[in-house]
């Protein structure tokens, strides 16, 4: 019987076992997307136990602690630090078979060296020892981010953040690049308006532009689009439900800015329009500068309204919604296409209904002009984990080119989760493997290993030119 999680853990056979430990295992990692803080990169600052840098805004955790019916003082609450942290040792027993277990031990093991299994008979020792570790100058942010052989991170930034943070690390020529990602939910989202006009507001503030009209407000945000490029930043994302790609006319476009300046809410056809002329706004500003655009879809956030008001949004609430995704991206697609006005492009489905949808899709846009140029993302949030990245490299290989395939993202908050990329190379290699061991592949593990090396670094190196 294996040893659970020892050096061969998820390779399920000698040639598994070889192009990950020969080819994927050495390689850097890009990280571009994630939602790490950059003022704690910045800062380099150390925390202080295993509950600051594990459990705090952890919300994956804070679900599965739920479920195990922990209480809400003992997740976001006022309970001491070890407290929240008994109680995730006491939920990780019945963490088993959710990705929670595998990456809570692999990062136990990565970051401090302790192949112990957490439960509330490990808790204090765990606890004290990674505490302790934690406490030194050798687990310091940057220094962790060094250990994890981290290369490139990309940020998430809205566009009316000074970057100052980002600033302060180019200026302290820390190695790893830190780069800034332009993310302009805010910027289209008319569903509320009085948060809406707040946020045109502070556009305003901090372009320094008198937003008077649309034309002025597009004014604005091209300004900090420019910006965003001044320091570095050559990645867009947006978090949406579905595309937006409604008809409009640009007289009726200004006009609902108009009216939603004026204090007045949009019916359902005038807010779909808005979103729809600033997502082909934004698209045409990222080709203009050879930004790579990656497109979130699918989730349906905070569904629990009670604890909606009293906690907010990213606290947990959140889950995958059922959208129709096709007929509307192919045209957002297209209009852009149409015109050459169509840059690299990443796509990423919640749902995993649509993942032939989404891996078929890419299909339609990839002109030659560069490998790869429309990728189908790795198995994201709800998806992230072993059946999910499995789906998804599957249904890109039967319908495109897993051999181009960018590869794997966090999407974390958390310093402690770069042992995913190590679990995303493992079950790669596994799949490869697997194939070539049953006579699927030929046994040219150097070819093999090749495109190994590739969708774990290289493809991402070079499409996004870092």
């Amino acid at each position: 019987m294996q040893k659970f999680l020892d050096e061969n853990f998820i390779l399920q056979n000698k040639t598994a076992q070889q192009l990950y430990h020969d080819f994927a295992r050495q390689m850097p990692v890009i990280d571009y997307h994630n939602h790490l803080p950059p003022d704690q990169i910045a800062g380099d600052i150390n925390f202080q136990n295993l509950t600051q840098i594990w459990q705090y805004g952890d919300h994956y955790k804070w679900r599965a602690m739920r479920t195990n019916g922990v209480n809400e003082s003992y997740c976001t609450g006022d309970k001491s630090d070890y407290e929240k942290f008994e109680k995730w040792a006491e939920t990780v027993p019945f963490t088993m078979r959710n990705p929670l277990y595998h990456w809570t031990h692999l990062e136990l093991q990565r970051y401090f060296n302790i192949d112990k299994i957490l439960s509330k008979n490990t808790a204090r020792e765990i606890y004290d020892e990674a505490s302790a570790l934690l406490k030194t100058p050798a687990y310091s942010v940057r220094n962790l981010l060094r250990k994890m052989n981290v290369e490139v991170i990309c940020t998430t930034d809205d566009p009316a953040d000074s970057l100052e943070h980002h600033k302060r690390i180019a200026e302290d020529g820390f190695e790893i690049k830190i780069l800034p990602a332009f993310r302009p939910d805010k910027a289209m989202n008319v569903d509320d308006v009085a948060t809406f006009n707040n946020y045109v507001d502070k556009v305003e503030a901090v372009s320094n532009i008198s937003i008077l009209d649309y034309d002025h407000y597009l004014k604005a945000l091209k300004s900090r689009h420019d910006f965003f490029a001044t320091m570095g930043c050559s990645v867009s994302d947006h978090g949406l439900e579905v595309i937006y790609a409604e008809d409009y006319s640009e007289i009726a476009i200004k006009n609902i800015f108009s009216k939603i300046r004026g204090g007045l809410a949009l019916d359902y056809d005038e807010n779909l329009k808005f979103k729809s002329a600033m997502l082909i706004e934004f698209a045409k500003w990222d080709h203009e500068k050879n930004w790579v655009q990656q497109y979130h879809l699918g989730a349906l956030r905070n569904n629990n309204d009670r604890m909606m008001k009293v906690l907010g949004a990213d606290t947990g609430w959140d889950s995958i919604g059922d959208f129709s995704q096709g007929r509307a991206l192919a045209k957002f697609l297209n209009k852009l296409d149409s015109t050459n006005q169509l840059a690299k492009t990443i796509l990423y489905n919640l749902n995993p209904a649509d993942n032939e949808l989404m891996a078929s899709m890419i299909g339609n846009f990839n002109d030659g002009s560069a490998a790869g140029k429309i990728q189908y993302g790795g198995g994201w949030w709800f998806l992230d984990q072993k059946d999910g990245m499995i789906k998804q490299m599957n249904a890109l290989s039967n319908m495109g080119l897993l051999s181009r395939f960018i590869g794997m993202l966090t999407d974390s908050r958390s310093f402690m989760s770069y042992p995913r990329h190590e679990y995303f190379r493992r079950i790669l290699c596994n799949l490869f493997g697997t194939e070539m061991e049953n006579g699927e592949l030929p046994n040219d593990k150097e070819w093999v290993g090749k495109i190994i090396q590739d969708i774990c670094y290289n493809n991402a190196k070079k499409y996004f030119g870092w």
